[in-house]
């Protein structure tokens, strides 16, 4: 949530940053109306608590008629103050409730506009040419299916539309790009974690995906959890409620977890192959840091992301993310997309944001320096999304004849594997 004071203070920039989501710029007065409300009321409880409190003191010192009427005055108080906190609760339920409806202030770099609107900021590596070299590209899926890696089919018939199974060479390189994530991430200094994959609504809540991205959510009734679509939320809750000392910052997570989605509103959308599907494994860094060095650590996350892409081989644009595609917690993100030859365009395999206090003012995660204690700045960075990475991988790194070249990067984890070739059916 965002901080109240900046509401209280600036009004209009955060009017402007509802209208560039594309979100309803009335909440911000109906939030500043309840804020007003809430702390007039506590005003008036703590007047009237303090007065009770005064009488109390009298009433043992009182007798005959005088404690009589200091009684009955007694009893009016105590009605009044059980309204007043009554009154009170209700407008911190109600401020509340408005608050996390509100999404995180943009950053006035952000570009503004749709889904279309983003900015392109750099491009990396050289698209083939592969007219030039004598054939027409194929589709993941029918590589995939020609090197028994993919089976959607078999993942359909049992699980349904969106599910697939990855089967030999294809096992195999998911588990060789997860190790290669991984060792890039510890080398620069991530913690590695398994984080849980089912969390408490308070978790899912407080990282912001219960607003806008609900709908993607899958939730388990009978037991209220949630299945998590980035391992982003466990990593966000792991210092819920805590005080972390500020020289102790930045603190970085690599988690690695299964991640689920149900993709509503993409019904048509990436059918075929394993672009976009129901429940896939990715690496997902995190890091909590200092308010003063979120923008940097911003960069750092997305220099770690093209260093990942840069080490696998893969031509990608770094795009900076338009404010009505921005995720409620973020205020600014950065995506990087590969180019994906059979569909001619740049897809997005990595994305990173930051989040500042969003998130950590939800979770109560905070930061003492000295004697100050304050909300710290999160932020996380997509290092690898496992189904689309292999997507651009065997798309762009095909040969003629059906094999698939095995990055550099990659072979120590393949046992030395310089090619994927087609199996015998």
């Amino acid at each position: 949530m965002i901080d109240l004071r900046l509401l209280r203070e600036d009004p209009d920039r955060v009017r402007a940053s509802q209208r560039a989501r594309g979100e309803d710029v009335a909440l911000v007065d109906a939030l500043l109306s309840a804020d007003e409300r809430r702390r007039s009321s506590g005003v008036r409880f703590d007047e009237l608590r303090s007065e009770q409190k005064a009488l109390g003191k009298l009433i043992p010192k009182a007798s005959g008629d005088e404690k009589a009427e200091l009684l009955q005055k007694a009893s009016r108080l105590a009605a009044d103050v059980k309204a007043a906190d009554a009154e009170q609760h209700e407008a911190d339920e109600e401020t509340r409730r408005l608050l996390l409806q509100l999404g995180n202030v943009v950053h006035p770099d952000v570009p503004v506009g749709g889904e279309e609107d983003f900015v392109v900021l750099e491009t990396h590596g050289t698209i083939r040419d592969f007219g030039a070299e004598g054939f027409e590209p194929k589709d993941h899926l029918e590589l995939g299916e020609a090197l028994g890696a993919i089976d959607v089919e078999r993942g359909a018939k049992v699980s349904g539309s969106r599910f697939y199974y990855l089967t030999g060479i294809g096992a195999l390189l998911e588990m060789a790009l997860v190790n290669a994530a991984m060792a890039q991430a510890v080398a620069a200094g991530f913690t590695p974690m398994l984080p849980p994959a089912l969390v408490r609504p308070r978790a899912m809540e407080g990282t912001g995906f219960l607003g806008q991205a609900a709908e993607n959510v899958y939730h388990l009734d009978k037991d209220d959890f949630y299945l998590v679509g980035t391992s982003e939320v466990p990593l966000a809750a792991y210092h819920m409620d805590e005080i972390i000392d500020a020289e102790k910052l930045p603190l970085r997570y690599a988690g690695f977890s299964p991640c689920f989605r149900r993709e509503a509103g993409t019904y048509g959308k990436d059918t075929r192959g394993i672009f976009r599907v129901h429940q896939f494994d990715k690496i997902e860094m995190f890091s909590f840091v200092a308010p003063e060095d979120a923008e940097h650590e911003h960069q750092r996350l997305l220099e770690w992301e093209k260093q990942w892409l840069t080490a696998l081989e893969l031509p990608f644009q770094v795009i900076d993310v338009a404010t009505g595609d921005l995720g409620a917690s973020a205020s600014r993100k950065y995506d990087c997309e590969a180019w994906i030859p059979t569909q001619g365009k740049y897809r997005e395999l990595t994305s990173t944001s930051n989040c500042d206090g969003f998130q950590a003012r939800r979770l109560s995660v905070r930061m003492r320096d000295g004697k100050k204690v304050q909300p710290l700045s999160t932020l996380n960075g997509t290092l690898c999304a496992v189904p689309r990475t292999i997507v651009a991988i065997l798309e762009n790194h095909q040969l003629a004849d059906g094999s698939v070249r095995v990055p550099e990067v990659l072979r120590p984890y393949l046992g030395g594997r310089e090619l994927l070739e087609p199996v015998a059916k």
